[in-house]
């Protein structure tokens, strides 16, 4: 496990970063697998299931590093919500196209040694179900080579699923990192126009075979 540093992070940031944590801890109280899987240094990408907006915080308040997040452009509607998303440097993505202006600002990211958080399925599950993953997340990862680092988030939809006006405080919320996956394992470049696809599927193969952490019974 990484010690974080909030020294290193802005200093917005690292508010967030330190809240959020305690906030899981306080009120979605669950286990946290895997975290010595993150890379200490240099870039890498997290790609992750996705069934609740608990999802991006509460990954992200577990990786002891600043990152940036993918977040859909119509979020940049209200000033004061989007200043927000702008001081934790999250990057506007349309998702109905090919967003090269997304796609550069995650290569920005990645040369500066940051992390990017993407999700394969493009937007929350509408029951708490796996859903078959975009090429996205295959066209970032082959574009920049980067490892990728799975995490599969068990318990968000129960907690403030689609739909839900409240959370469910006191559901537990597990976090669990697998190894980082090679471009090698991941990439098929000979594999033509089904090449980001097939990369996307193998990315969220390995999300999806990442077990829920067990209780001990008391």
């Amino acid at each position: 496990m990484h010690t974080t540093d909030h020294l290193a992070m802005t200093p917005f940031y690292a508010f967030f970063h330190y809240w959020m944590a305690q906030w899981h801890a306080m009120w979605f109280r669950g286990e946290v697998v895997g975290t010595g899987h993150i890379p200490a240094r240099g870039p890498f990408l997290i790609a992750g299931n996705h069934a609740s907006h608990l999802d991006p915080p509460f990954v992200g308040c577990q990786v002891p590093r600043q990152m940036r997040f993918f977040a859909r452009k119509t979020l940049w509607s209200g000033k004061a919500f989007s200043w927000w998303l702008d001081q934790v440097e999250c990057i506007p993505v349309d998702r109905d196209s090919g967003d090269v202006g997304a796609i550069r600002k995650v290569l920005q990211a990645l040369h500066a040694d940051r992390a990017v958080v993407l999700f394969p399925e493009g937007t929350r599950s509408l029951d708490g179900h796996l859903q078959k993953p975009k090429a996205g997340v295959g066209l970032m990862a082959c574009k920049t080579g980067a490892p990728v680092v799975p995490v599969r988030i068990y318990g968000s939809y129960e907690a403030f699923g689609k739909g839900a006006v409240f959370p469910r405080f006191g559901t537990p919320v597990d976090v669990v990192f697998g190894p980082p996956i090679t471009a090698a394992e991941y990439d098929e470049p000979a594999a033509g126009k089904e090449r980001y696809q097939i990369a996307s599927e193998r990315i969220f193969a390995r999300i999806a075979a990442l077990p829920r952490p067990r209780y001990a019974v008391i």
